[in-house]
């Protein structure tokens, strides 16, 4: 009899031994636990902040060119470039502007390539020509011809973007597109949009 008493009392204390045990390995996973999810959001918050960063930083092209658009989240050239009805010719007056436009939109891709030089990040630079709502059959065609003058005028003199990192789209949304001017003139004009293309982005 003594004898089982004794054996139940050791069964007892190597029981208590074990959920002890057991308390401790679970109280450390979940100290494991919580640390890493800790780490994880952290980590995540750091790239959130990264890529909101990148993209702020499209804003920085030169106000004395660029106006931003809060309700279409885009950039509006401050001087407006209207073409004569049915023209895809770029006035004289409007060429030295619009070279020096260029040339700030391709200085800001060099100041942001090496900001972030070994992040998966890409930047596209969008054209989109535009045309007035009239009779002219040919306004598709010729809202393309009016972002494809843009594009030859910046080619033509020297302004180049780097396509390691740099995608560039000439486009034409005829009478179409979103943000048209109710004054249907404005509308003979093109549209220049830079959107940031983020891959991975990896914590620095």
């Amino acid at each position: 009899m003594a004898k089982k008493k004794k054996d139940e009392g050791f069964f007892w204390a190597s029981y208590a031994d074990l959920m002890t045990s057991l308390f401790f390995i679970m109280l450390v996973l979940f100290v494991l636990s919580i640390t890493i999810m800790k780490k994880r959001q952290e980590a995540t918050e750091q790239q959130l902040k990264q890529i909101t960063d990148i993209q702020d930083a499209v804003k920085e092209l030169p106000e004395e060119y660029f106006k931003y658009d809060e309700e279409h989240k885009r950039f509006a050239l401050k001087r407006q470039i209207s073409f004569v009805a049915m023209s895809s010719e770029i006035t004289h007056g409007d060429k030295p502007y619009l070279i020096n436009v260029g040339e700030s939109i391709a200085a800001l891709i060099d100041k942001m390539k090496k900001e972030y030089a070994g992040q998966d990040i890409k930047y596209m630079i969008i054209i989109e020509g535009m045309s007035s709502r009239d009779s002219y059959y040919k306004n598709n065609e010729l809202s393309y011809e009016r972002a494809l003058a843009l594009y030859n005028l910046w080619n033509n003199n020297g302004i180049r973007f780097d396509n390691s990192i740099c995608e560039l789209q000439i486009a034409g949304s005829g009478i179409n597109g979103v943000g048209r001017s109710k004054n249907e003139v404005l509308n003979q004009r093109f549209l220049i949009q830079i959107v940031p293309k983020i891959g991975n982005v990896r914590e620095q």
